[in-house]
């Protein structure tokens, strides 16, 4: 379990996060949404370590990151897997090599043994046979289940994406969410998605946290949003009038049950 505690954290004298708590929990799809300038990328970086806040505290399983010496650091981050936005891949490279390149850094597996979980994990995200491809050669959606591939090569415990469907197409954002969340189950892994994505945060939302001007201004699972009378988050989420309606009659029919 990933826990956020008071978390303050200010560029000059504009505030970005204030007062922040929150829990990501293990084995679930752990989501940060809110609107662009909300807090929720600030809110990951420190998660993950790039930025450090100004006051409160981030602790995985207990141990705080921000009083972690060099050694728990390095130890930490082999067990983080980051799938970035862009997917991050490198253009000199195969595929093959892109995955296997935090092998190359962080083990000392023999050729055969990374070649061999190269192989495993794209089997995972259904890329067999595209290791010698060079990432011009392959779509946006394989891009993105290569750095997938990538992200979870070392066996991470904990999981970060940013915003994994942007620049998608909404069947290939759906192959991505099920990916996720299908890894995220089997390996029992704390992911943590920050997105925009309204059918992310409605089939994979387990846990949501919602960012509103820097503040946890509400969380719970993807259910309790059809229930939720909290204005500001009816207003990101349901925000067009067919998402309204259909908020509403839903929530209707779980009333009737």
């Amino acid at each position: 379990m990933i826990e956020v505690k008071n978390v303050r954290k200010s560029f000059g004298e504009k505030v970005v996060l204030e007062d922040v708590s929150a829990e990501m929990l293990p084995g679930k799809t752990n989501l940060i949404i809110g609107a662009s300038g909300s807090g929720k990328t600030v809110l990951m970086k420190c998660m993950i370590g790039l930025i450090k806040p100004d006051a409160g505290s981030i602790t995985y399983e207990g141990r705080d990151l921000n009083t972690m010496d060099e050694k728990e650091l390095k130890e930490l981050r082999m067990q983080i897997g980051m799938l970035f936005q862009g997917s991050a891949l490198f253009d000199s490279m195969d595929v093959a090599q892109n995955v296997r390149f935090p092998l190359d850094m962080f083990t000392r597996k023999t050729r055969a043994e990374k070649a061999k979980r190269v192989d495993e994990v794209l089997a995972r995200v259904n890329l067999e046979g595209v290791n010698k491809k060079y990432p011009a050669e392959i779509s946006g959606g394989m891009k993105k289940r290569v750095a997938l591939a990538r992200a979870i090569v070392l066996n991470p415990k904990y999981l970060f994406c940013d915003e994994p469907n942007s620049g998608l197409d909404p069947q290939t954002s759906l192959v991505i969410d099920k990916l996720i969340k299908e890894i995220t189950l089997e390996y029992n892994i704390t992911t943590v998605v920050n997105t925009h994505d309204m059918n992310t945060v409605m089939e994979s939302g387990d846990n949501i946290v919602y960012m509103y001007q820097g503040r946890k201004q509400w969380q719970g699972s993807s259910k309790d949003i059809i229930m939720s009378d909290d204005q500001k988050l009816n207003d990101f989420i349901f925000a067009s009038e067919f998402l309204s309606k259909a908020k509403e009659m839903t929530r209707m029919e779980m009333q009737k049950k």
